[in-house]
């Protein structure tokens, strides 16, 4: 097995399935266990509320979509904090993971940090790593 796989534990069969793949994996592969997801009806419930208080609500002179409202009410409860971005009338949620980005783009973070430093003079502290695209 490589790349990605994904087995919901609905049974012992894929209990068992789960078991082998695990023991046929490389040292260094990382295994993920994530809880079950919420259910279609409650998905449901979820979206259509976001359209009420999309049609709804205004914030700050602004009407939201539902995409723009799941969002701010999950940066609510996860209690995130956010900062000006980089382009001016831009902010950034804070404490975003990097965790499940792929080779390709962690290197292209790098690249962007690379990049944005350059543009402000920042010297890096850490000498052995001038260039970060090659730490990627």
């Amino acid at each position: 097995m490589t790349g990605r796989a994904f087995l919901i534990l609905a049974n012992a069969a894929v209990r068992e399935r789960a078991i082998k793949w695990i023991q046929r994996l490389p040292e260094g592969t990382r295994v993920e266990f994530k809880g079950p997801r919420r259910s279609l009806d409650a998905n449901a419930l979820l979206w259509a509320r976001l359209a009420d208080i999309s049609k709804q609500v205004d914030w700050y002179g602004q009407k939201l979509s539902s995409e723009d409202w799941k969002d701010v009410l999950s940066a609510s409860l996860r209690k995130t904090r956010v900062v000006p971005g980089i382009d001016p009338g831009t902010f950034v949620p804070l404490g975003m993971r990097t965790s499940d980005m792929s080779k390709a783009e962690f290197s292209d973070l790098l690249a962007l940090i690379d990049a944005f430093a350059a543009e402000r003079g920042v010297i890096w502290s850490d000498s052995g790593f001038e260039n970060s695209a090659r730490a990627a």
